[in-house]
């Protein structure tokens, strides 16, 4: 009984064994991949960060030459130094009425290309 005992334990602590060495290889597949979307996303982010930085300084730029110039107002300073948000609604409406542009035209050229069938003299015949 004892020796049965003992031997149900090995076999346990192998499969134990086997199971924490499929965890590790599981997990370095995961890190792998983790660590790629971590790399892209900080290079996207820095990309990012670059552009605003560079529109920033043409902006400065533009607002110093006004300013030399005279022709630099509050309300205009406002409007160049004002961050532009773009959404996804205006967008999408935008869609919408192309699709509802293209399913109007595609009826309304079924009727003019086959007026044979909006005809009703020729449907009585």
């Amino acid at each position: 009984m004892k020796k049965e005992l003992e031997n149900q334990a090995e076999e346990l602590e192998q499969t134990l064994q086997k199971q924490l060495d499929l965890l590790k290889k599981d997990s370095e597949d995961w890190l792998k991949v983790g660590g790629a979307v971590l790399a892209g996303g900080l290079l996207a982010y820095t990309l990012v960060k670059a552009s605003k930085r560079k529109k920033n300084r043409k902006t400065a730029k533009a607002l110093e030459v006004l300013e030399r110039e005279g022709l630099l107002d509050k309300e205009l300073e406002e409007k160049l130094s004002k961050t532009q948000k773009s959404t996804f609604w205006p967008s999408l409406g935008q869609r919408l009425l192309l699709v509802g542009f293209a399913l109007a035209q595609e009826k309304l050229l079924k009727k003019l290309i086959d007026p044979e069938d909006a005809d009703p003299i020729k449907k009585g015949e």
